[in-house]
């Protein structure tokens, strides 16, 4: 952990260094309404100690602006937990706090993850009067069923009302849906991207249903309450969403993300093009390019720790080895895909050489292809982007 003293914090040293160039915030919002039956992020469904934990992230953005003296800041994002629990004042007050201590550039992306249930007409209205300029709404399905089973604190109705209302008042909103649920058949997840598409939303992110360990969803299909997910049928709706979406001019440029010309995420490109970012909250993440770091996931030690001017983090450095096993699995999961060129400038000959020998196998299977010195993953391969990318680690 690392303590500073807020009266010489600028002397302070950074846990992460200083960098040069453009990065991104994000700030983690860890409550919920109630526990989705899938989720593993970290969450408290109490809202007791909103008003200190939000003094708490305000003081850690603060305490950690050197980090970012180089910086500018592109990118600022709520995400969670779900974000529009907060209330204008309190976004506004973080946002105001970047604004003081961090040098931001004229347009930043500002996004707030958002559910439906919390979307209503007044408080969209309030939102489009902020600094935030795009929204990113957990839809998740328009089929109460698939709400049900997932245990989403909103309806079927809501998701439609607030994307009926958002969308007069956002240009830029994405939207995620999950595919692969347990009775999801093909012809109702069509009808889930149709309804999306009839809305006209420039973004949609969409995720394979992942039955993570520790989670309702692990112990309701351990005891038959909801039948298991099946690979099979999710990768055949992965499938048809990439058709259909690519067929309304929308660009599949990650693994799970889809955007329109001009409105990819600036946040999350940021990330799978390995710029620095500073995650603020208790479960942040943060990277600088050579190191990562992640905060206590606990809300009572974070806010005790920002009580004491310690940052609760710690921090690993990142190999050789780390980096390019980092590169390699997000380019694979991008249009940007592997650059040979980088792999050998940044790692060496040898790292290029071996990503070649490993990449065989897959390019013979045509689940990779190469193409200007790029190495990328064919429509075949996409689904298993993930795997492929494993076989082309290099082992410590």
């Amino acid at each position: 952990m690392k303590r500073y003293d807020s009266n010489t914090s600028k002397k302070s040293s950074s846990p992460l260094g200083k960098l040069d160039g453009a990065g991104g915030i994000y700030i983690h919002i860890p409550f919920c309404k109630q526990a989705c039956h899938y989720c593993d992020f970290h969450f408290s469904t109490s809202l007791n100690k909103k008003s200190e934990l939000i003094n708490a992230l305000a003081k850690e953005l603060r305490l950690r602006k050197d980090e970012f003296k180089n910086t500018q800041v592109e990118t600022i994002y709520f995400g969670g937990g779900t974000p529009s629990l907060l209330t204008i004042d309190e976004l506004q007050l973080l946002i105001d706090e970047v604004y003081k201590h961090y040098q931001v550039v004229d347009t930043p992306e500002i996004t707030l993850e958002a559910n439906p249930d919390d979307l209503k007409s007044e408080h969209i209205f309030e939102l489009a009067n902020t600094p935030i300029n795009r929204l990113s709404i957990g839809i998740q399905s328009f089929y109460e069923e698939d709400l049900k089973l997932m245990n989403r604190a909103h309806n079927a109705a809501e998701a439609k009302e607030c994307l009926s209302v958002a969308t007069r008042h956002f240009d830029n909103i994405s939207i995620d849906l999950i595919y692969g649920i347990p009775g999801l058949s093909n012809k109702r997840w069509l009808k889930n991207i149709e309804t999306a598409l009839s809305f006209n939303i420039p973004h949609i992110s969409s995720y394979a249903l992942t039955v993570e360990p520790r989670t309702a969803l692990e112990v309701l299909i351990k005891k038959g309450v909801i039948q298991n997910v099946d690979d099979h049928l999710a990768q055949e709706q992965f499938h048809l969403l990439i058709e259909t979406l690519e067929a309304h001019n929308f660009v599949h440029y990650e693994l799970s993300n889809f955007g329109k010309p001009n409105y990819f995420s600036k946040n999350n490109s940021a990330y799978w093009q390995g710029k620095p970012y500073i995650g603020i909250g208790p479960s942040a993440h943060s990277f600088n390019g050579f190191q990562r770091s992640w905060n206590v996931r606990n809300n009572s030690k974070y806010i005790k720790s920002l009580g004491e001017n310690i940052v609760p983090l710690e921090t690993e450095s990142l190999s050789k080895t780390d980096k390019y096993n980092e590169y390699v699995m997000t380019g694979l999961r991008t249009i940007w895909g592997v650059s040979l060129d980088k792999v050998a400038s940044d790692f060496g000959e040898n790292f290029k050489t071996y990503l070649l020998e490993q990449s065989e196998k897959h390019l013979n299977e045509h689940l990779l292809y190469i193409d200007e010195g790029k190495l990328l993953v064919t429509k075949k391969g996409k689904f298993l982007s993930d795997g492929i990318a494993s076989d082309l680690f290099m082992l410590n």
